[in-house]
């Protein structure tokens, strides 16, 4: 397989310095994501698009996404009373796509909005940082790291699109009724470790300087109550009897740490949150007995981690009842929660659709326009909008410091026609 062996030695490092000799999954996914030499956000090895790369989001498709999110933030700008400046604070801005086609959109239709922006990208890849700003290189955007902005100095709207998927989650298993955190190991305990049992289920190649060994699992005690204080969060309960011995799933801390981080420092505005996921009740059915762990290589996505280590993306759907329920303890409103699709429509793709259609009719008739390029991009809009695929993506938007005509303004996106 094709595994990062410095990256593999790092990892099989780490397990063996610690006094259990073993990590939590959390901590073997944030190595192998975010290990500041080898991790595959942190080298040439994360690839984004179609071509050679491991997944696409939905810039890649076109660049209407990002211009009907623009029209979003127009009107929660208008909403707040046109402050200058309005900070847009993109997290995890990939190839930094969409930040082109909101700007360029702002730029051409709304100059007084475009002036009054203030456009901030939180990149954590040192690779990403690097092609966003050769992409950006022309317009007034700045980098920061998100722990750098003081408190409360935003007004304006924190946003991401496929960020929270990719934070480290803790893995666990029911065992006999009770939960059991999985950890990572290179070698099966021996049977005098007490309080472990080893869990054969993934396995895959080790590499680097110790030879023949593999990253296996083992399960123990959770590494700490703030999973069980998560769960409860939600409501929970594993003693029922519908969860079967085996159920297996994702517990993600970071996103509610990140979330914490992020409610901290917006003063008044917007928190919109893009990405794959459930509320908890879709994300802990007991039907969904193997959780929702996914790797992504080359366009083709498994569920094996220990393999293709440091050259394969890792992700877990969002819980976004965990959102709503953990911003609403850091003064976040909960304002509405949608499917993309729905979102995009409502925002006016549907008008965009029809325009598409008028384009085909006239590219009949002029052949000086292409008829491919006209039909490539309404297939880019359909699948915006797919419920089977990106349309079904979760669309959530919290808001903090708003007055009460500021709350009773319902954003577009989220105004479904009756």
């Amino acid at each position: 397989m094709d595994s990062n062996p410095a990256l593999c030695a790092a990892i099989a490092h780490q397990i063996t310095t610690t006094p259990q000799q073993r990590i939590t999954f959390a901590q073997f996914m944030d190595m192998v994501l975010y290990h500041p030499e080898h991790g595959y956000y942190s080298s040439d090895a994360v690839k984004i698009g179609f071509q050679g790369g491991d997944f696409f989001t939905s810039p890649n498709l076109c660049a209407d996404f990002g211009e009907l999110l623009a029209e979003q933030f127009l009107q929660m700008w208008e909403i707040l009373g046109k402050p200058v400046p309005f900070s847009l604070v993109e997290m995890g801005a990939g190839q930094g796509l969409l930040a082109l086609h909101i700007l360029k959109y702002h730029q051409l239709r709304y100059p007084d909005f475009f002036r009054a922006l203030e456009y901030i990208i939180v990149e954590k890849s040192p690779t990403l940082r690097q092609e966003q700003q050769q992409r950006l290189q022309d317009l007034p955007v700045r980098w920061c790291n998100l722990e750098d902005i003081p408190p409360n100095p935003i007004a304006g709207c924190f946003f991401s699109n496929e960020l929270v998927d990719a934070f480290p989650v803790h893995q666990f298993i029911l065992e006999t009724g009770e939960l059991r955190e999985i950890y990572v190991t290179i070698q099966p305990p021996s049977q005098e470790t007490k309080g472990e049992s080893f869990s054969p289920p993934r396995i895959g190649e080790g590499l680097g300087e110790r030879s023949n060994f593999a990253f296996v699992e083992v399960t123990g005690e959770p590494s700490t109550p703030q999973l069980a204080e998560y769960l409860n969060l939600l409501g929970i309960n594993f003693a029922q009897s519908a969860y079967p011995d085996g159920y297996r799933s994702e517990i993600n801390l970071a996103a509610l740490d990140w979330l914490s981080i992020v409610a901290d420092r917006l003063q008044r505005g917007y928190v919109l949150t893009i990405d794959y996921g459930y509320p908890a009740s879709r994300y802990y059915n007991p039907r969904r007995s193997q959780g929702t762990l996914q790797c992504y290589y080359h366009h083709r996505f498994h569920d094996n981690p220990y393999i293709n280590i440091g050259r394969q993306d890792i992700t877990a759907h969002v819980d976004f009842t965990a959102l709503e329920r953990w911003g609403e303890k850091y003064n976040l409103r909960n304002v509405g929660f949608i499917q993309q699709g729905l979102f995009l429509m409502a925002l006016g793709l549907g008008e965009r659709l029809s325009r598409v259609f008028d384009e085909r009719i006239a590219a009949l008739r002029d052949q000086q326009q292409s008829l491919s390029q006209v039909l490539k991009r309404r297939e880019a809009l359909h699948q915006l909008i797919d419920p089977t695929g990106l349309g079904g993506f979760g669309v959530l938007v919290q808001s903090k410091g708003l007055d009460k005509r500021e709350i009773s303004q319902p954003l577009k996106g989220l105004t479904l026609p009756e």
